[in-house]
């Protein structure tokens, strides 16, 4: 492919993934990336900061999406429902991504760096989930302890999605995961 051809960071997903697949993430190069999307290496620096973020490109919109969910969740919700609210929002991206999302899992699964590396995304957004309660009003320690239980129903949840040779839609995962969540009493 030539450099103008449209959808350069797509293309370069597409063909970080493929490498991470064949030969693994460690042996990968950002240069070999950008030869397969058939870029420059100096496009994909200018894409992305480093060869991890490909697979956590999409980290920072799922924020975004789940902290405005919360905040526009029914006045009269729970802390807890609000910010699950904001995790079925936030997986709803995923929805059309479902073999991307597995593959990127797969990968991640692989290579204790990239789980760190996962592990600090999920934090950050129950960061964001807190932040969006506060916004809210909601006070503490009830914002915090949502927020936390309300990534972990995510991260249950997508952990059962991607797992599904069929899956339900992945809302229908987290509602399940939080029900679960809520019959611990």
């Amino acid at each position: 492919m030539s450099r103008w051809e449209p959808d350069a960071r797509g293309r370069m997903i597409d063909a970080a993934m493929e490498l991470f697949a064949e030969g693994g993430f460690e042996r990968t190069t950002a240069g070999d990336i950008a030869q397969r999307a058939g870029v420059t290496e100096r496009t994909f620096f200018r894409h992305f900061a480093d060869k991890r973020e490909v697979l956590f490109d999409g980290s920072r919109t799922l924020e975004r999406t789940a902290y405005d969910a919360i905040v526009a969740a029914p006045a009269g919700a729970s802390p807890l429902d609000a910010a699950v609210a904001g995790m079925a929002a936030g997986g709803a991206l995923l929805e059309e991504r479902r073999e991307h999302a597995v593959r990127r899992s797969r990968i991640i699964a692989a290579n204790p760096g990239l789980q760190e590396r996962e592990l600090l995304k999920l934090a950050a957004m129950t960061v964001t989930a807190a932040e969006a309660l506060r916004a809210r009003g909601v006070g503490e320690p009830a914002a915090e302890l949502a927020a936390h239980s309300a990534v972990t129903v995510f991260q249950l949840a997508f952990a059962r999605w991607i797992a599904a040779g069929e899956p339900p839609p992945f809302a229908v995962c987290v509602a399940e995961t939080a029900e679960a969540l809520r019959a611990l009493r």
